[in-house]
């Protein structure tokens, strides 16, 4: 089984962390990429970071975002093969002490649920059909 991560972070202003990424060398995907998020490639196919504005980050979450000058904290997204395979891993973790971290997402195209590991950081699983995504603006 191949799993992609997103490491999701919130940032103060798009624009900033972009200009400040490309100088790094990175790109990003403009299918994901909007005025409230960019899609940071780190390794693609592979390992991603979704930057997101505050406003937008916290519509994912009802606990308060990190102060990074005191505490660290990340929304960790897997991928599943299938929309099973989201289930699957979910229900493995809140059988095994994991807790639940909000609804279940389902947009047709694509579905997840969310929960929180025992140490409360919050896990996304996520399945996408690509095919169905719309096209960039």
């Amino acid at each position: 089984m191949s799993t992609m991560i997103f490491v999701n972070l919130p940032v103060r202003d798009l624009e900033t962390s972009v200009s400040f990424w490309t100088a790094l060398g990175y790109s990003f995907n403009p299918q994901f990429t909007d005025e409230n998020a960019t899609c940071l490639v780190i390794d693609e196919g592979h390992i991603y970071a979704m930057l997101l504005v505050h406003d937008f980050f916290s519509t994912f979450t009802d606990r308060q975002i990190a102060d990074t000058s005191t505490t660290v904290e990340t929304l960790i997204a897997l991928s599943a093969d299938t929309r099973e395979g989201v289930d699957e891993l979910a229900d493995k973790a809140l059988a095994h002490g994991g807790s639940p971290a909000g609804a279940t997402q389902d947009y047709g195209y694509m579905y997840g649920r969310s929960f929180l590991d025992p140490d409360g950081h919050q896990w996304e699983v996520t399945w996408m059909d690509m095919s169905q995504v719309p096209p960039a603006p």
